[in-house]
């Protein structure tokens, strides 16, 4: 048939023939991508990718030690003692072997608190997060910022957490959401709530019936949420890019300028009538263990437990 027909043709270019025209540029990280099931900082910034990664790191690692202590690394032979060590340089080889099984473990168990990937879409930075959740991070972040009203970057512009994701086709979605939204909005809580929505790089999503679709989900969960624009005490952040959607669930998204790093140290009027939400802090950082990617409800009843 012509269909089937069709495509060949279309499909043959010359290699290399869209890597010369577009900015030639190494993937960031090493190659790994986004993907359904990691969590994460979704970063915006404004042509300076490299920049931003730098900032990143900097701003991420600052408030990761203050809220969860320096970063752990789990390689015992880190600890060993200076006498142990010399023992083991006697057999250079072995201590050569031993050094490079150890690399390669570091690397396939990916331990980095942080660790940048490759987004799928320009002037847009994620950041993976191992054993912590984005959601209280971030909003310590800006918290922090929004008090002192210190700039502390200067290419970043909005720095979203991102704690789950899943493909963006609506079944997906919603299957994903039902258990994902429970902690904020599943009967006996429940609260008000706005949804935003922004695609990048993906056509097939319709913005309305996603909406639609989400906030019916939300009301399944308890038919008292409801729906607040002006000031909602939760937002529901949506962020789809190529097959890729991204969720969390922010408070202060309004008194915080949207998330936006720029906006939130600026003098305003409104910031004295309000007070950012406490959501019992201290209790809510603890530290979530580096769950294994099909286990991602871990950190979502750590949650529910702490309420």
């Amino acid at each position: 048939s012509m269909a089937a027909a069709e495509p060949v043709t279309r499909k043959r270019r010359p290699k290399g023939h869209f890597a010369a025209a577009g900015r030639a540029k190494r993937p960031r990280g090493g190659g790994r991508q986004l993907e359904a099931g990691m969590r994460g900082i979704l970063i915006t910034c404004n042509m300076n990718e490299r920049k931003c990664v730098g900032e990143a790191y900097s701003l991420l690692g600052e408030y990761g030690d203050l809220l969860y202590g320096p970063e752990q690394f789990s390689d015992p032979e880190e600890r060993l003692s200076g006498s142990e060590r010399e023992e083991d340089e006697d057999d250079v080889e072995a201590a050569l072997k031993k050094e490079v099984g150890q690399i390669r473990a570091s690397t396939e168990q990916k331990l980095r608190r942080f660790q940048s990937v490759e987004s799928g879409a320009n002037n847009v930075v994620f950041i993976r997060t191992q054993g912590i959740e984005p959601e209280n991070l971030v909003h310590h972040i800006l918290k922090d910022m929004h008090a002192t009203k210190k700039k502390k970057t200067r290419v970043i512009l909005r720095m979203l957490p991102i704690s789950g994701t899943c493909k963006a086709f609506m079944e997906d979605m919603k299957k994903y959401t039902e258990t994902f939204f429970e902690p904020w909005f599943k009967a006996p809580n429940k609260s008000t709530f706005q949804i935003v929505y922004k695609a990048r790089n993906n056509s097939h999503m319709s913005r309305e019936e996603v909406i639609k679709e989400l906030a019916g989900i939300v009301g399944s969960l308890n038919p008292e949420n409801k729906v607040d624009l002006n000031n909602p005490k939760y937002t529901i952040v949506v962020e789809i890019i190529k097959n890729v959607c991204c969720f969390s669930v922010v408070r202060d998204y309004v008194l915080f300028r949207k998330y936006n790093l720029q906006e939130v140290v600026k003098s305003n009027k409104e910031d004295t009538q309000q007070n950012p939400s406490s959501l019992r802090e201290e209790q809510n950082s603890k530290v979530v263990k580096p769950e294994a990617e099909e286990e991602q409800k871990s950190s979502k009843e750590v949650k529910q437990e702490n309420k």
